[in-house]
């Protein structure tokens, strides 16, 4: 009995660092109530006809500050999983101090599917679905449904509820699930949302978030302001490392160029620190407004060798009446192919292709008898969430070797050894059409949705009439 008194002495040290530390935060001003601060009111309401979730109910609640004036639009915040981080509270004070402008709450929960019986079954939960899913579903899902339903009601002393539409007026936040969630939204809409808290977030592998950090190095930078949390106690399952996770996405961001705040700690998966930290996080989202959030300059030296600042996409006048001809050298072999689209290497000695039902981008060797050789699924494309294939709809090369192909996600841009190193977003729609054009050949045209789009790049496309041109190695 000694002896295991004298062990249990020697390792209780270890026991004890083995536990999560306890948590203790400082408590901020601004989440206490203050007797000299006019509060708001909260309002609750259930909604259940949702078509983008069909079946399901939830209920919401609607936060109306004691300054908002019907007169004006309101600034908006959205948060998942209903009420958190005493808002309400944190609302009252810093719309009271000017810290940040006249702002309606909105904060909703997840969605259920309930059973027809609840003595026998379960309600069908939809919070993973809708908040741990990539894709515009939930975002279409707050402006589209939501936000209508919630300018339908009135305040109890009969103010009628608007809302700005302004996406510079609008933030959205939430923990765990709800902040990937709530990043989701801002990614895919950054029009309609530039303000993001994201605590705890869960940046892992359950339904593809951990994608993002590779996305965001990808993407030409979005103009999105973003708050997060985390702590180093954070879950470790089997889904990911949420700590490591975190950290790989603000490594992602910050080289992506956007504008990110961090506070890391000790903690685990829980609200303790996020609700420390909100009023913080709530000064630093709306710091500067009514001044918008900037785009960023990325890192991504790719994105830096192609972009000119100030160009963006344009309409344009219909750039695709006519199919380029073919070099003499690959015109039989590209008539063999069957794909939504074929381009030539400069040197005309490769021949892409892509198809829109897969992933895949197809390279063949031209050989001296013209024939194709050597198939190889070349080049690996991403694919949006809600689709099993790329949605490639053409392909083009430039005079660098660079190979650009129109996709769900946008114009994927892979170098010559078939990796994509660079995104640019399209406006909304799936493209059916890619081509260089214009005088200098240096304006890449892209049909959305029946329209023609160009934007001028500092590259050149391949003139169909000019003789072969070997481009620079590749690094490997």
């Amino acid at each position: 009995m000694k002896r295991f008194l004298l062990l249990l002495c020697l390792f209780a040290p270890f026991f004890t660092a083995a536990q999560s530390p306890e948590e203790a935060y400082p408590v901020d001003p601004a989440s206490e109530e203050h007797a000299d601060v006019p509060k708001g009111e909260v309002l609750k309401f259930v909604f259940d006809k949702s078509s983008i979730f069909p079946g399901t109910w939830r209920e919401y609640w609607v936060y109306v500050p004691a300054q908002y004036k019907p007169d004006a639009p309101a600034c908006v915040y959205v948060n998942q999983d209903g009420i958190q981080w005493k808002a309400p509270t944190v609302f009252d004070n810093l719309i009271h101090q000017k810290e940040m402008p006249v702002t309606i709450g909105v904060f909703v929960m997840h969605g259920r599917v309930k059973a027809a019986d609840p003595s026998v079954a379960n309600d069908r939960f939809n919070r993973s679905f809708e908040y741990d899913g990539l894709g515009d579903a939930y975002v279409r899902f707050i402006l589209d449904e939501i936000l209508p339903e919630v300018e339908k009601q009135k305040t109890s002393d009969g103010r009628q509820i608007r809302l700005s539409k302004n996406g510079n007026d609008r933030a959205i936040g939430g923990s765990s699930s709800g902040a990937v969630c709530a990043f989701t939204a801002a990614w895919e809409r950054p029009e309609a949302f530039s303000r993001v808290f994201s605590a705890i977030g869960t940046y892992v592998g359950l339904r593809g978030a951990d994608r993002y950090p590779t996305l965001i190095r990808k993407y030409e930078p979005k103009p999105i302001r973003i708050y997060m949390q985390d702590g180093a106690n954070d879950l470790n399952i089997y889904a990911g490392d949420w700590w490591m996770a975190n950290q790989t996405m603000l490594r992602a961001l910050t080289f992506a160029g956007y504008e990110v705040k961090h506070q890391w700690g000790e903690g685990g998966h829980n609200g303790k620190q996020g609700t420390s930290l909100f009023p913080e996080a709530m000064r630093y989202l709306w710091k500067g407004w009514p001044g918008e959030v900037k785009r960023g300059q990325s890192q991504n030296a790719f994105l830096s060798a192609l972009l000119i600042p100030g160009e963006e996409w344009t309409e344009a006048a219909d750039a695709f009446p006519i199919k380029g001809k073919p070099t003499p050298s690959s015109e039989n072999s590209l008539k063999t192919l069957k794909a939504v689209g074929a381009a030539l290497s400069p040197d005309q000695t490769l021949v892409y292709t892509v198809d829109s039902t897969s992933h895949w981008v197809y390279s063949y060797q031209i050989q001296s008898n013209r024939k194709l050789a050597y198939r190889q699924r070349f080049g690996w494309l991403h694919v949006s969430d809600t689709e099993n294939k790329a949605g490639a709809s053409g392909i083009v090369c430039d005079s660098d070797g660079r190979i650009y192909v129109a996709t769900n996600l946008g114009v994927q841009v892979l170098d010559q050894t078939g990796r994509v190193n660079a995104i640019l977003p399209l406006p909304n729609g799936n493209p059916t059409k890619l081509t260089f054009g214009g005088s200098n050949f240096d304006v890449l045209y892209v049909k959305v949705n029946g329209k023609s789009y160009g934007r001028r790049l500092k590259t050149r496309g391949i003139n169909p009439g000019e003789a072969p041109n070997k481009p620079d190695a590749p690094r490997l």
